[in-house]
Order: structure tokens, then sequence, then C-alpha cells
């Protein structure tokens, strides 16, 4: 049996509406971007993605930055457990700053990185520190390493988590947040599921999948957290993409069913992961 299948084919729902397969791997259990962009660049149009800006216009974008705010809360609370203020804190992926903000008024020592420059001179704008590029941290260790729904657009997985762990201090935490394609939407939207969202997001992480990849730099899974408002979310993007129209009850059921679902088995929308480096 091959180790790699075809899983389904996708598309570009926001930018280019060009067609993606995405290739199960049994190895891993994860599904895999085919084909993977040259130019990746070309994808994340400021005007489209969201998560590049800061606004709040459209009816969608509010209820994205409203959203956005209440988790910053919980965000700050969840690294405060795992480490003291004061330390060290990396945020790849850092987009507008707005995490980093958060956590720097609570006394957090923080950088940023972000390599779309747009968002990366919003983040500068807030007085955080914010490279383009790991390699321009040197040899800086760090207690706390998050990345806020960014591993999935990361190119050379393997190598990025390598990177990661050597900035990664002994004994320090790192935190994760990425979709589950094993969730109960992604299994009702398939092909229409936002959370593909290809060809941004290159991999599509199981629970099993997490564990595999990140074992091999010994790297442990200490606890998973369900992040319950992205089944909302996630659901009114699909409702979009498979409809051509946002059907705000039909999403808020459909999310609210994956949540129901995910109570006994333990498959929610998105999945936060925090990760010991013993």
């Amino acid at each position: 049996m091959p180790n790699k299948i075809s899983h389904l084919v996708t598309k570009d729902y926001l930018v280019t509406h060009e067609t993606f397969e995405l290739e199960y791997d049994s190895k891993t259990d994860m599904l895999v971007t085919k084909p993977i962009p040259l130019d990746l660049d070309k994808y994340y149009d400021p005007n489209n993605y969201i998560s590049h800006s800061d606004n709040g216009n459209t009816l969608l974008e509010k209820i994205y930055q409203f959203v956005k705010k209440y988790t910053l809360n919980k965000k700050v609370h969840l690294i405060n457990k795992h480490a003291n203020q004061g330390k060290g804190l990396l945020d790849i992926g850092c987009g507008t700053g707005e995490f980093l903000y958060n956590a720097k008024n609570k006394n957090w020592k923080t950088i940023g990185v972000e390599v779309n420059e747009y968002a990366r001179r919003k983040a500068i704008a807030k007085n955080i520190t914010t490279f383009k590029s790991l390699t321009e941290l040197d040899e800086q260790k760090f207690e706390v390493i998050t990345l806020w729904h960014v591993l999935e657009h990361l190119p050379n997985l393997e190598e990025q988590i390598s990177k990661i762990k050597s900035l990664l201090k002994k004994n320090g935490t790192l935190i994760i947040a990425v979709p589950n394609y094993k969730s109960y939407d992604a299994q009702y939207y398939k092909q229409y599921w936002a959370a593909y969202d290809t060809p941004r997001h290159l991999w599509h992480f199981s629970q099993k999948a997490i564990k595999e990849v990140f074992a091999k730099e010994q790297l442990t899974v200490t606890e998973t957290i369900p992040m319950f408002f992205d089944s909302y979310y996630v659901s009114l993007l699909s409702e979009k993409y498979k409809n051509e129209t946002s059907n705000y009850l039909k999403a808020f059921y459909r999310g609210f069913i994956s949540n129901w679902r995910a109570k006994s088995s333990g498959e929610y929308s998105s999945l936060i992961y925090v990760l010991k480096n013993k």
C-alpha cells in the first residue's frame, strides 16, 4: 500500500481560485497540499487575508476581531501557566502583533517573527521587536515559543521544527494552535472546509500527526486544549465557499454540532498543543 494517496481536491477560495490536491501521508496521518507553489506571497493579499489586518469594517471582520480580543487574554493566561512573567517569549508568525502587545503589557520580554511586510509594519508600530526570519535571532533561547495558526503555513516543515527546537530552552514550552482535519466540520464541509485554506496551509494535522512530527525532535505533547470559537468561524466561511452566501444560522448550527460531537471524540475544529522540551 502506498504511503501517500489522494484525499480530496479543493481550491483557493480567497485569492486565485486555483485547484489543489490534498495528499494523505499514512506514515504521519497528515494531509499535504499539492502542488506547493514556488511563490506563496501572492496568495497573501492583505485586502483579503483577515489575520494580516486589524480592520473591523465588514460583519465578518467585526466577528473575527471580537473573538480575537477575547482569545488574546486566554492565550496570555496560558503562557503564564507554563512560565513566569518577565521571561522570554517568541511568537512565530506574530501577524500584526496583538498577542505580543498584550503579553508585553503583562511584563513578558517579547520578540516576534513575521514574514509578511504589511503585517510586520503594524507589529513594529505597536513597539514590538519584530524580525522577518528566524535566522535573524542568532543564538537566542526562549522559555516559551508560540505559533498561533502558523505551523500549517511554514514550508520545509521538518527543517522549521528543528530550528524552533534550537531556539527553545531546556524544559521550555512550545505552544501550537492548528486546525484539525478530523473534526466534524471538516468532515461535513469536505472540499469547502475553510480551514484547508490551500495553498496558504501546506500541512493539515491530526492529533497523531502533531505527536509524530514533533517526536522526531524529542518534543512531547503534554496538554491538548480545544478552541471552541473556531468551529463557528470556520463554518461561517465554509458556508460562504459552499453556497456563495453567508448563512449565519446554518454556520452556527454546524459549529455547535462540531463542538458537541467533539465532547466525546476530542476532535475539535482547532486544537492548541502544549509541548515540552525535556
